[in-house]
């Protein structure tokens, strides 16, 4: 929601007047003007929008004079959450044919699948068929990421070791998988797509779409669950043999304290239901690959857009909507110098909130891509921060350290303090060269 000058200045190029459509409309469902007598009519449609499938915001834009005016109108109904309509069942019965036929299918769960009202379905559907699964980043945690049939996250870190997987199946049934985070021909290849999802397959002409199921998820999951389990070549241990040729990659050899061991730290002192919210950059392909998810919701990253900026407001979030559970912030330094100020917003909230920054001195995803096409590095370096660093950011205390087990001693503290605390943790980039995008 935005605030406008009052209703006979827009349009105008005086101060202060921007046409606020204009800006928020390619990165919403819908932008609507509140006017007089209308605005409950306008925010029960703008409701209504926002919860159609796919859920998304719509951007309200409030003139003035129509703000400080009184509100005469009855409050309209609040819309539920809409969902749309159940998958033909001919189109179920073409989807159990394909899968009873497959020899070799890997099942890849994607972000529409985090609005399932029945997440428990996606595993009773890779386990009665015993596929092999893949999330992508947003979709971590929907499914115990420690299950025997998991094999990871696709397209971040080391993502080449997981198109070499997928490359051996003979069908990717694709459950809610929403292309804003990756699209298909970007992984697939030449595997055939048999795609489960709200919406239908957008994809390029050269992805082989052998079928396609629109509807409802969860009755669509709940007829794959009921299936008689489809019979298929994988070994009993593929997936896990996958997993843990992926970890290794993940993790080269490096002489100093690498990102991946920092992130390790993290993982190791956060309880398994405590939250994760982090940042854009080199860092987040590493978070994506190697970090292990296992309940749904505790895995908070921007997709789509990926913003820079997004880990510690995410986190301040989690922590008053799940204020029981322990909650990190892990962001790089280039995202701590764009929202450094927002450790203030924590602190008067009184909020127990950890904010680990991975101070590499780079913006180092832009350099990785200005490495890898043989560019001249400009604009990437960030000046060091000092050890020890400040006693301080805005009132909160910050820790320096340089190694693991400094990095948990300061963790465990953290999270029993009360309020938040910054720990700045000084590694050395060189295996993002080698990970990331790789």
């Amino acid at each position: 929601m935005t605030c406008n000058v009052p209703t006979a200045q827009l349009g105008r190029r005086i101060q202060m007047a921007v046409d606020h459509h204009a800006l928020f409309r390619p990165i919403t469902k819908a932008t609507l003007r509140l006017e007089r007598g209308r605005v409950g009519a306008t925010l029960a449609e703008a409701l209504a929008i926002a919860l159609a499938e796919p859920t998304g915001p719509v951007h309200l834009d409030l003139p003035e004079d129509v703000a400080t005016e009184a509100a005469m109108e009855d409050v309209p109904p609040i819309p539920g959450r809409r969902a749309p309509a159940p998958a033909p069942a001919e189109a179920l019965g073409r989807a159990a044919e394909l899968l009873a036929a497959a020899r070799r299918p890997v099942a890849v769960i994607g972000a529409s699948a985090m609005r399932l009202r029945e997440p428990r379905l996606l595993r009773h559907v890779v386990e009665r068929h015993g596929l092999p699964f893949a999330t992508t980043t947003m979709a971590k945690g929907l499914v115990d990421e420690t299950h025997p049939l998991a094999i990871g996250c696709i397209e971040r870190a080391c993502r080449r070791v997981q198109r070499d997987f997928l490359a051996g199946a003979d069908l990717i049934l694709a459950l809610g998988y929403d292309v804003v985070e990756v699209e298909y021909e970007a992984w697939i290849g030449g595997v055939p797509l048999l795609a489960v999802d709200v919406e239908p397959v957008d994809a390029d002409a050269g992805v082989g779409v052998r079928h396609q199921v629109v509807g409802d998820l969860d009755p669509s999951l709940e007829f794959l669950a009921r299936l008689p389990p489809c019979g298929h070549d994988w070994p009993a241990d593929a997936a896990m043999l996958q997993r843990e040729r992926f970890q290794r990659a993940l993790r080269p050899a490096v002489p100093g304290f690498a990102p991946h061991r920092a992130i390790d730290v993290v993982r190791e002192t956060l309880p398994s239901s405590g939250v994760l919210a982090f940042d854009v950059g080199a860092h987040t392909h590493q978070i994506a690959g190697q970090w292990t998810a296992r309940e749904p919701g505790t895995f908070l990253i921007t997709n789509g857009w990926s913003s820079m900026g997004f880990g510690i407001p995410a986190a301040i979030a989690a922590k008053l909507a799940r204020p029981e559970r322990p909650v990190v912030a892990l962001v790089g330094d280039g995202c701590f110098q764009m929202t450094c100020g927002e450790v203030a917003v924590a602190r008067r909230l009184g909020l127990a909130l950890p904010i680990v920054v991975l101070d590499d001195g780079w913006l180092s995803l832009i350099q990785v891509k200005q490495l890898r096409r043989k560019l001249p590095l400009h604009g990437t370096a960030l000046e060091r921060a000092p050890l020890p660093p400040p006693a301080h950011y805005f009132g909160v205390p910050a820790v320096g350290v340089r190694d693991g087990e400094g990095l948990a001693k300061a963790l465990h503290a953290a999270l029993q303090a009360r309020g938040p605390t910054v720990i700045e943790a000084v590694v050395d980039p060189a295996h993002y060269a080698e990970t990331v995008y790789d």
